[in-house]
């Protein structure tokens, strides 16, 4: 697989419309354990992007410098914990695709796996805390283990998405461990995190730009 950089721009898109499509059942999610903004502000966030995507970055052609900006991006326009949690991972994904124009497997699997990582070392939430990295921690090693095997990208992609959305529905069974959700205990049982839900959005997103771009090319 071959992804040149005006795909990797409207793969980003494609999340940013993900994300606007949820928004509601994002911020209902975040209204059963959280302050129940967890949708608007990711919605505040892909807007920003997109709105780069479309205006600074629509020339750029350099993968690595679009992430850049999309962290910085992402940064300004959210606040809240979320904002330099992805910040850091488009950052981190921004080191291995600096100068490149076209993406291979071995690019994404790279820079999914970079990024996931930067968002737990920015987080440092552990598995089973009830948030976004019970969807990423899946995932990213899903996805060390399919590079590892040689797996094409798409095949390793599609098992970390799986993996991820695992991790999302667990999240209904855990207490919360971090953020404003921490303070109800176990009365936050039974919900499914925003958070993660929202990173597997993300995951799910590009994984339907890659199998819609799959299929145009085998028409």
């Amino acid at each position: 697989m071959l992804i040149k950089a005006d795909s990797f721009k409207q793969a980003l898109k494609d999340i940013a419309n993900k994300i606007e499509v949820e928004k509601e059942y994002l911020s209902e999610l975040d209204r059963a354990i959280g302050d129940g903004d967890h949708g608007v502000t990711m919605s505040i966030g892909w807007k920003a992007v997109v709105e780069k995507l479309n205006t600074d970055l629509k020339e750029e052609e350099d993968c690595g410098e679009i992430c850049k900006v999309v962290a910085k991006t992402f940064l300004n326009a959210v606040g809240s914990s979320v904002g330099p949690l992805y910040a850091t991972a488009f950052l981190r994904g921004s080191k291995v695709l600096q100068g490149k124009t076209e993406l291979n497997d071995e690019d994404l699997y790279k820079f999914w796996i970079s990024a996931g990582k930067g968002i737990q070392e920015r987080g440092k939430a552990e598995v089973g805390d009830k948030t976004m990295w019970d969807t990423i921690s899946p995932a990213v090693q899903a996805l060390e283990q399919s590079y590892e095997q040689g797996e094409d990208f798409l095949t390793g992609f599609r098992k970390a998405v799986a993996s991820g959305e695992e991790g999302m529905k667990s999240t209904k069974d855990m207490i919360s461990k971090k953020g404003r959700s921490s303070r109800l205990g176990e009365r936050s049982l039974g919900n499914q995190d925003p958070g993660a839900t929202s990173a597997y959005f993300i995951l799910s997103a590009f994984l339907q730009y890659l199998e819609n771009t799959q299929l145009k090319h085998n028409v």
